[in-house]
Order: C-alpha cells, then sequence, then structure tokens
C-alpha cells in the first residue's frame, strides 16, 4: 500500500502546477501577440480549460481530507 504524500509535497506540487501554468499561457500569449493579434484569442481555451485543472488541483490540495474509514 503506498503512503500518502505529505502535505508539504502536496503544495509543492500545486505551486509547480501554477507556475507552470502561468509560464505556458504567457508564452502562447506572446506567440499569439507577434504573430497573430488581429485574430481570435485562441489561448484563451487553454487559459480556461487548464484554469479549470489548476482549480481542482487547488481544491484537493487545499480540501480537508476524509480517511477511507470515515464511509
Amino acid at each position: 500500500m503506498k503512503s500518502a504524500k505529505s502535505a508539504s509535497a502536496r503544495i509543492w506540487g500545486l505551486r509547480f502546477h501554477m507556475l507552470f501554468y502561468v509560464l505556458s499561457n504567457l508564452a502562447q500569449v506572446i506567440v499569439w501577440w507577434v504573430y497573430d493579434p488581429s485574430h481570435f484569442f485562441w489561448p484563451l481555451w487553454s487559459i480556461v480549460f487548464w484554469g479549470v485543472g489548476l482549480a481542482f488541483h487547488f481544491w484537493g490540495v487545499h480540501s480537508p481530507h476524509k480517511s477511507r474509514t470515515e464511509y
């Protein structure tokens, strides 16, 4: 049986997720701005849907965890 990750490991994982979210989406916005600013803002899709995943990650890290014996 695997042991649960420590709270600090979960928080560091969330921090890395947020860092890559910001850097990747910033890079996409820069590419859009340099090559095609007059057309549809296509980085929106990555920002929104990856943001949803990031929100679930944040919720999973900061929500109170239930033990399997509580069911």
